[in-house]
């Protein structure tokens, strides 16, 4: 039954992409979100992790949370993924068009913060210095149903990225808006060790196929219980042998087979 139901759990959303009438009538969501991974300079000796911070802190206070055009922000760092160098910084967008003027933003921002040019060269310099020259950078689509944080976090938190893709064969929206809607408010949304959920799917990348789910909690023990929980209010639910084989069969007309599980530590002081 886990394996069913973790199933569903990417099932809830991920083609309510196409539903272009729903997305507009959430104007409160952001549209787009950009991640980009970053990786540490391993070659920096002299690294630590408070400096770190108090480096990005102070381009938080300075730069984004005064970027009227930057919804939100955040940092996550490696814990299970195939690479402890990973940086991963996200921010979302309310609009195609503000990912480009919040760019804009940023170096107006950063005039205004450092006057002095050297003082800027040489602040941007110290943040530089922490990462590898190397990242990618992929936007994504945000989606309908998400599960929002009630407040803003004031400490570290676990967060679960699963990674699938679509398959683009048969399906009807009709059928799947309808059958994502009904498990995200009968499972995902009930099940209270999930205290944030975030579907999105790609916008501009590699990759068309790929969509992402980020789940958040309060710590690693918190997601292991989430599949049980999961399991249990999906028989809740769905009740019988019959009516839960029924859900599978039209939900894997969606998906391949394929799918990818990281954990990352967001980190609670670096993020709007």
């Amino acid at each position: 039954m886990k394996t069913i139901n973790r199933f569903f759990v990417v099932l809830a959303i991920a083609l309510l992409l196409s539903n272009t009438s729903t997305i507009a009538q959430e104007q409160t969501r952001p549209e787009f979100v950009t991640i980009t991974t970053m990786h540490w300079n391993m070659d920096n000796k002299d690294f630590k992790m408070e400096d770190w911070k108090a480096v990005e802190k102070e381009f938080l206070d300075k730069i984004t949370m005064k970027n009227e055009y930057i919804a939100a922000s955040s940092f996550y760092l490696h814990r299970m993924t195939p690479d402890n160098t990973e940086v991963v910084y996200v921010q979302s967008y309310p609009s195609w068009e503000a990912i480009g003027e919040a760019a804009k933003r940023n170096a107006e921002l950063a005039k205004t913060a450092w006057p002095d040019e050297n003082a800027r060269k040489a602040f941007f310099k110290k943040r530089d210095a922490y990462y590898s020259p190397m990242h990618s950078d992929e936007i994504y689509a945000t989606m309908p149903n998400a599960k929002t944080m009630t407040a803003k976090p004031t400490k570290d938190m676990i967060c679960y990225v699963r990674k699938g893709h679509f398959a683009y064969g048969e399906g009807a929206d009709e059928e799947f808006d309808a059958t994502s809607k009904e498990y995200f408010d009968n499972v995902t949304n009930k099940n209270e060790f999930v205290k944030a959920y975030y579907p999105m799917a790609h916008a501009w990348g590699s990759d068309r196929t790929e969509f992402l789910e980020a789940f958040f909690f309060d710590s690693m023990a918190d997601l292991e219980s989430m599949f049980d929980r999961d399991t249990e209010l999906f028989e809740a639910h769905w009740k019988d042998e019959a009516s839960r084989k029924s859900m599978g069969e039209k939900g894997a007309k969606y998906f391949d087979n394929r799918h990818g599980d990281y954990i990352y530590t967001y980190v609670a002081g670096l993020a709007k």
